[in-house]
């Protein structure tokens, strides 16, 4: 009995404590891809100003997924670029970050659903 009302008691405790962004294991983004640091910073404003982030990763992004708005869809650990998975991984749901750099240009992401452990 003992024993059951300890583990009762650990998991109790485990279940109050938040998930951290680095054990969620899949995440959802869109974004913006262009050449430059400047025009990313535009594309940001554009959508800080109220566009649809969509709209402007159709109107705008250099990668094919412009065409569902940018929509990347979900992805885990090692299937994206370091700088772009650190970036996205690190984020919110429904946050919008700075300007990322990569191999490819200059990224605009909007995480759009994270998958996380259940408690």
């Amino acid at each position: 009995m003992k024993k059951l009302l300890i583990s009762f008691f650990a998991l109790s405790i485990f279940s109050l404590m938040p998930v951290s962004a680095q054990e969620c294991t899949a995440v959802r983004a869109s974004h913006i891809l262009v050449k430059t640091e400047s025009d990313a910073k535009l594309m940001r404003k554009y959508v800080e100003k109220g566009l649809p982030f969509e709209d402007v990763a159709a109107g705008f992004s250099q990668c094919p997924s412009k065409r569902n708005g940018g929509d990347l869809g979900y992805f885990r650990r090692g299937k994206m670029v370091k700088e772009f998975e650190d970036a996205a991984f690190s984020m919110e749901k429904g946050e919008i970050s700075e300007p990322v750099q990569t191999q490819f240009g200059w990224h605009i992401i909007k995480v759009t659903d994270k998958v996380c452990p259940e408690k």
